[in-house]
């Protein structure tokens, strides 16, 4: 991987191992010699990933729509920050310049970015590895849920495989770097009579 984008949230959360854990993901993705492509504020998880990355002198592009730097958001000391029209437009520019994604703890955007690329994923519109850093247990819940749509039939086992995650950094990208691409179609065959 070239560069991995990192979706997260514009707060810091309320205990300290977001912001340390944060910060530490970005050091060690320039540390392997990866940049890091994320939202481009200075601002809650978005600033200390950002500040992690630099404190090693990574590569650092910030994808910020103008709205959002109007609101003086933008993070001063970034390798590159490119302003879109749209939060549509960023999330398509963060695709573009990336080759794998992390999910740190955030709200219903990190959430929102997150679940456009799984699906992207999982119709075959990329093959890029997609992990949660589940810090403190704070995935544990949606883990649980893929399980529970697998179970129920609405998510298949290899779809639900697309989604990586280690509470560890080093052992979230190994499973990153190892993984291989879905193959085949995503739909679920019915179990029920027409």
């Amino acid at each position: 991987m070239r560069r991995i984008a990192v979706y997260c949230g514009s707060s810091m959360g309320n205990e300290i191992i977001y912001k340390e854990q944060a910060m530490l993901l970005g050091a060690t993705i320039a540390k392997k010699g990866m940049g890091l492509v994320y939202g481009g504020a200075k601002v809650g998880l978005m600033g200390a990933v950002a500040d992690g990355a630099l404190s090693e002198g990574g590569e650092v592009i910030g994808v910020l729509p103008h709205f959002l730097q109007q609101k003086e958001l933008a993070h001063a000391g970034l390798s590159a920050l490119i302003l879109t029209d749209t939060m549509h437009e960023r999330k398509a520019k963060m695709n573009e310049l990336c080759d794998g994604v992390i999910a740190l703890p955030g709200g219903f955007g990190t959430m929102e970015e997150l679940f456009e690329m799984l699906t992207w994923g999982q119709l075959g519109l990329h093959n890029k590895p997609i992990g949660l850093l589940n810090t403190n247990g704070f995935y544990d819940a949606l883990i649980t849920l893929a399980e529970t749509m697998t179970a129920k039939g609405f998510l298949s086992a290899a779809n639900k495989d697309m989604l990586l995650h280690s509470d560890d950094i080093e052992m979230l990208l190994a499973k990153m770097e190892a993984y291989k691409p879905l193959e085949g179609p995503k739909w679920i065959p019915s179990t029920q009579e027409s």
